[in-house]
């Protein structure tokens, strides 16, 4: 059974940076697809980023390009999201997903098998 465990969340001021680290454990972590979504108070959990399983492609929503990068250390079984200049609007529980590799879509959550319990990031404005 895989398990996720996010960190790095935390008060931020806008403009600001944040990165956010997920250790997995349990499973081939080198062979899964990995991903970031997040949700917001009485809002639906959105897609953010998400990364192969050779590293090789990843994916951003657009509302944090150019802002957020994902990254993946297999050696360490650990995923990241730097995530820099901030908005109020980055405000959310982060969560931390994984799925045994393959094609097709990757910004879907139900695509994705295992999940952490989240990281709560809040910016203020």
């Amino acid at each position: 059974q895989v398990q996720l465990v996010e960190s790095g969340g935390g008060l931020a001021q806008a403009g600001g940076s944040l990165r956010l680290s997920c250790a997995a454990s349990g499973g081939p972590f080198s062979t899964y697809d990995m991903g970031w979504f997040r949700q917001a108070p009485e809002k639906e959990r959105e897609f953010v980023a998400a990364i192969t399983w050779s590293g090789g492609r990843t994916r951003l929503a657009d509302s944090v390009k150019g802002r957020f990068t994902i990254s993946r250390e297999d050696a360490k079984n650990m995923q990241y999201l730097q995530m820099n200049s901030l908005n109020a609007e980055d405000t959310a529980v982060y969560y931390c997903a994984a799925r045994p590799r393959q094609y097709g879509s990757n910004w879907e959550p139900y695509k994705y098998d295992y999940w952490g319990r989240g990281t709560q990031v809040y910016v203020s404005s």
